[in-house]
This record gives C-alpha cells, structure tokens and sequence, in this order.
C-alpha cells in the first residue's frame, strides 16, 4: 500500500468547545454524546475515520480542567495517559469565545507531550461572523507554533474534508489500516448504550447535577416470543433530591429520558428495544475511590 498513514489523534480543549461534535461529524455516525453541559465526555472515545489513504483514530478524551473531585482528577489522568500515546494533539478553541485562562492552561499542559504534532482546530466557525474567525485564527497563532490551523464547522460539515487531509498528512506510514474497513469505534456496546441514557439524562437539568449522574447497564435480555432486546440500567446520582429531580412530577422525566435514550439506542442497534430504567443514590460517588471503581471510572 502505497503513502497509506494510520494513527492517533486527539482532540483536546475546554470542556464543550465541540470536540466530541467534531467527533461525530468526522466518523460520520454518533460515537460520542453531546451536551450543552460542560464534562459531558467521561471516556477516552475512539472514533475510527476511513480514507482511501489512510485511518484515522480518533480519542475524544474528557476535557482537561483543574479539578474538583477525585472522579476530575481521575479524568485528567485519562486526558494526561492519552495523550502520552498519540501521534496528533488537536486543540480545539471555539470561534465565538475570546482565549481565556482555560485555554492557556491547556496550552500550557501541551508542552508535556513533545512527541505528538500540535494542530489548532477552530471550531464553531457557523457561530460568529468572518471577522470574528480571523480574529481568533490570528489570536490562536500566536499561542505556539502550529504544524496546522485549521477553522472548521462541524454541525455544517465546513472545511471538515480540509482537516481530515490535513491530519492524515502528520500521521505515520502504515502498512495497513489498523482497524478493521467496518469499524467505526471501539466501545464496547453497553457502554454506548449507557451513554445514550446518560446524554437524554443530562438534558434539561441545572448546573451541578450532571456531575452527579453515572449509568450502568445492568443487564440486556433476548425476549424468545417476539423480536425485542430488553435492557436494564440503573442510573446514580449522589444525593436523593437529585433522584426526585430525575424522576420528575409523576415520573414524567424519567419518562421523557427513556423514551428520548430509547430512539437513539433503537437507531443505533437497528431494532426494537424495550428499556426499563432505575434510579439510585449512590451518595458521593464522585469523591468515593471504591464507588468510583464500582461506576467504571
């Protein structure tokens, strides 16, 4: 095979800067949750993106921030691990926001990782006007040399293909792909399944509690007298105001996340799903070394 290049890539920046969006977009099926809250992404996330001349792995790490709590802390080092091993870091810095502290924190914490190639990718570039793009293309320069900049639109798919080549161009010669022609990630299913119930879960709800939901799938059962998967997973929060809050008036909320996480696992299995969904308190868990094991973290 000649000139195919395959490795890793990892986006990086401030919680909800679009990484896992971008993600998404490039894969060309959902791999990674969104939110509109920020630590959505708990998982170093493999997204797998095929080229005639080369692959892509995609790791779609959590975001790096000083933490609060054992579970922040816990996720940095994933971040930290991660990035040891890639042959790419992407700093992703939104269009639409000025560069703040954050962003020079992450900056900053690039230096540890003399290996990799560094690429800037601006994203959210359908957010603002022309202007404001070239503000932040000149203002992103300027933090380090780039081996690339790139502005990019994920939701529009903008300058999407630009990146793509760009990346494949800074990646080791491979005699293969690594991955096979059909992969498009390497998470496990219930996980994903667990993260389609989380990300319905999160919607809608205030500031603090989405740090506090984890879900596990308990179980998934073949029913033998019709064609239909029924799944079991329980859903923790720390505290029991917070199950009331998820449970909602009547059980409505709780309802509304089913039948929300529900559609997406149906599309993404390409059949029928029965879900029945548990809440739990398990109190602290982000601060609980044992619990925190127990949760998969």
């Amino acid at each position: 095979m000649t000139d195919y290049r395959a490795g890793f890539v990892s986006f990086v920046g401030r919680p909800n800067v679009g990484k896992s969006t971008l993600t998404n977009a490039l894969v060309g099926q959902k791999v990674a949750i969104t939110s509109s809250k920020p630590q959505t992404t708990r998982r170093a996330i493999r997204g797998i993106v095929h080229r005639e001349h080369g692959q892509i792995i995609l790791v779609d790490t959590p975001g790096l921030h000083r933490p609060r709590t054992l579970l922040g802390e816990r996720l940095n080092t994933l971040v930290q691990s991660t990035l040891g091993d890639v042959d790419v870091i992407a700093f992703c810095v939104p269009a639409n926001e000025p560069i703040g502290p954050g962003d020079r924190f992450i900056n900053e914490q690039l230096e540890r990782y003399p290996r990799a190639k560094k690429v800037a990718i601006v994203t959210k570039t359908d957010a603002t006007s022309k202007a404001k793009v070239a503000e932040q293309l000149l203002a992103v320069s300027e933090l380090r040399e780039w081996a690339a900049i790139i502005p990019v639109s994920a939701p529009r798919g903008e300058q999407l293909d630009v990146l793509v080549a760009e990346l494949l161009t800074l990646l080791p010669e491979s005699e293969q792909p690594l991955y096979p022609a059909d992969a498009l990630t390497d998470e496990d299913l219930s996980d994903r399944i667990a993260e389609f119930i989380r990300e319905a879960a999160l919607e809608g709800v205030s500031d603090e509690l989405p740090h506090s939901i984890a879900v596990v799938v308990d179980d998934m059962v073949e029913r033998e007298d019709k064609d239909l998967l029924e799944i079991y997973a329980n859903l923790y929060v720390e505290r029991d105001s917070q199950k009331g809050i998820i449970i909602g008036k009547g059980g409505a909320r709780l309802r509304e996340v089913g039948t929300t996480a529900r559609a997406q696992i149906e599309g993404l299995l390409g059949r029928k799903v029965h879900l029945a969904l548990h809440i739990k308190v398990a109190k602290e868990w982000q601060r609980d070394p044992k619990q925190l094991g127990r949760l998969g973290f």
